[in-house]
């Protein structure tokens, strides 16, 4: 029996330790892990919480991609729900992209405006990704000394106006920039000249909108960025990969030491094109979703470690801008919502295809961590920040969108039966309650 007193102690059988998953009971203090020992060994806490036996304590999940869109866009997303939605999900950590807020994240002045804003407003902890656009070379380097996780850059428009795409040869030249200083460049990969020679998207119809975002289109903008990184030993990161016909070229640049990471998105892995119906705009995104074929190779890419980690890619936006009654994908906007619902939706798919959950959260609590060099979190280990989920991975449920915390009513998911649901979230040793706001603004290299 301990002596030592933990200001939280949660026991259970089953525990998701770095060693798998176990009888444990872990001791918090101060925020963060300080004891992992088996259980009956009776640690004591002023909180002491026991576990269902159907109930699996998670590591807090890490989404390095997600739009918030506040200030400027607000009424699309903001800092307040979009991280209520990802507490009710097991997400403690978000990071944010740089666009669709006014103003984007693309100098000093603009990153603290955005830090201004979701000050007091966090519910879990959210980290600022930068922006690299044409002119704003100069500003790299002082927004990574100011904390930013990494630059993102578009091959091709953005969607918004204010945030410009790069050629390659500028993404080149600030990939060198960034190299400098050991930042990682991470791209929206679609080419804009293949795009260009595609067939135009007007309409219904879900096939025309795919047709005209092309594999190929991802395919040139991927080879473009593996050919960069390699010529500048530069840090690239793929995002929201849908086209598996590049994976053995990713394969190939990683086996050649290219500094090279890729991630994919739970509507890649769970629906496909051929289910799609006519006008039904919540399941654009660009790049899109594709055919059944195509997700059952982004599945092989997970397992054998060419795509490393899975994040939700939260997209939202305004009703209006879906097109909901005329459904024409070439008008609504694109982007799915999906923050609170990723880890059922991958543990959903992953166990038909026999993957555990301990696969499941390196992809999506780990790895991500490890691409943002958070060294505290995405893992239930002595050291790391006390942030975890109680998951009942054999509980069902239907998706029903107006229960969902985000800000706008409508995901592709509503209606939809999952496995596995969230019960309670914790970030450092607290309860997300969606009443407090307990989240940090967490700054590259520490908080």
């Amino acid at each position: 029996m301990s002596e030592e007193r933990f200001d939280l102690v949660i026991r259970g059988r089953r525990i998701l330790t770095t060693a798998g998953i176990a009888a444990r009971e872990v001791g918090v203090r101060g925020g963060r892990i300080v004891a992992i020992e088996p259980l009956g060994n009776g640690l004591s806490g002023a909180e002491v919480v026991e576990l269902g036996d159907d109930e699996t304590l998670v590591p807090g999940l890490v989404d390095t991609h997600v739009h918030v869109n506040e200030p400027g866009r607000t009424e699309w997303e903001g800092f307040a729900s979009a991280t209520r939605a990802a507490g009710a999900g097991g997400v403690t950590t978000i990071i944010d992209m740089p666009l669709n807020s006014i103003p984007p994240t693309t100098t000093v002045e603009n990153l603290k405006l955005k830090r201004e804003a979701a000050q007091d407003q966090a519910f879990v902890d959210v980290g600022f990704w930068g922006g690299a656009v044409p002119g704003n070379k100069h500003d790299l380097r002082p927004l990574h000394d100011e904390g930013v996780f990494g630059f993102k850059c578009f091959l091709l428009h953005s969607g918004v106006d204010e945030f410009p795409h790069l050629d390659a040869d500028e993404m080149e030249e600030d990939m060198a920039e960034l190299k400098s200083f050991d930042s990682l460049m991470i791209v929206h990969a679609e080419d804009s000249h293949a795009i260009d020679h595609a067939p135009h998207p007007g309409g219904d119809e879900y096939a025309t909108f795919l047709a005209s975002r092309p594999r190929g289109a991802e395919n040139k903008a991927i080879a473009e960025v593996i050919e960069r990184a390699r010529w500048t030993g530069a840090r690239a990161h793929i995002l929201h990969l849908s086209s598996s016909d590049a994976l053995p070229m990713i394969a190939t640049a990683k086996r050649d030491g290219v500094h090279l990471t890729v991630e994919t998105c739970p509507h890649y892995l769970t629906l496909t094109a051929e289910e799609i119906p006519n006008g039904a705009t919540a399941y654009k995104c660009c790049p899109p979703i594709r055919e059944a074929s195509n997700r059952e190779l982004l599945w092989k890419g997970l397992q054998d470690g060419t795509i490393d980690c899975i994040v939700s890619d939260h997209s939202p936006s305004t009703l209006d801008l879906k097109d909901l009654e005329n459904g024409d994908f070439a008008v609504a906007w694109g982007g799915v919502s999906s923050l609170q619902l990723g880890l059922s939706l991958i543990w959903t798919e992953a166990r038909h295809r026999g993957i555990p959950l301990e696969q499941v959260v390196g992809w999506m609590a780990e790895k991500p961590a490890a691409l943002a060099r958070l060294h505290n979190k995405g893992q239930l280990a002595l050291g790391y920040d006390a942030d975890f989920s109680v998951f009942a991975p054999d509980e069902a449920f239907v998706v029903d969108v107006s229960k969902l915390k985000h800000k706008n009513p409508i995901t592709p998911y509503d209606g939809k039966a999952l496995s596995g649901v969230v019960r309670r979230t914790y970030l450092r040793g607290n309860v997300v309650d969606g009443q407090t706001p307990g989240g940090k603004l967490i700054r590259r290299g520490g908080v």
